[in-house]
């Protein structure tokens, strides 16, 4: 009697197995990604303008908590944001997107950021949010973020945005290209 209760559980075990193996959400684990080959890129330049008490009207971005005295690197400063994106460098170009989300300084050492964010597009080659979040160490030439999902046409999106800091102008204005390049597209 146990042999065949064992002869039962084994078949069991193995016909599952066969089946997970031979299921899409294993075997689209196995499937390399060639970093080379991205299927969606784009290569666009965010622009920031922070509010400094006189520019209400043109400010893309203000700290909402912003600690005094606590260390040399902006610790706890947060700060929210709804940057335009453009495909090239101009800030009066016209937007292809928005950058809307939140940053904070979490370095009590260096200068270093934490972000979470959404690049919207509603133009009409593309609809839809593409969210990027992570560690962001903008003193570095070049950070790479996680691409860590999306909606519309970037629904469930992976893939990798490379920063690079392309133009600061004092505590008024940055600029940062991103190269954004998304490895599983689903649209």
């Amino acid at each position: 009697m146990a042999k065949q209760i064992y002869k039962q559980v084994l078949s069991s075990f193995i016909f599952l197995s066969v089946l997970l193996y031979q299921s899409n959400t294993v075997s689209s684990f196995r499937k390399p990604f060639d970093l080379a080959k991205p299927c969606k890129r784009f290569v666009v330049h965010l622009h920031n303008v922070a509010y400094d008490g006189d520019n209400t009207a043109n400010a893309t971005s203000a700290a909402i908590v912003n600690p005094i005295g606590f260390g040399d690197f902006n610790f706890g400063k947060f700060i929210i944001m709804d940057n335009p994106v453009t495909m090239d460098e101009n800030y009066l170009s016209k937007p292809v997107a928005r950058v809307q989300g939140f940053f904070f300084y979490h370095g009590k050492s260096k200068y270093d950021t934490w972000l979470s964010w959404s690049v919207v597009f509603n133009s009409t080659k593309h609809k839809g949010a593409s969210n990027i979040m992570g560690e962001n160490p903008f003193m570095e030439p070049t950070r790479d973020l996680p691409v860590v999902g999306g909606t519309g046409d970037f629904i469930m999106t992976r893939g990798i945005a490379t920063f690079t800091t392309d133009h600061i102008d004092g505590n008024k204005y940055f600029r940062i290209k991103m190269d954004i390049k998304l490895y599983e597209c689903y649209y």
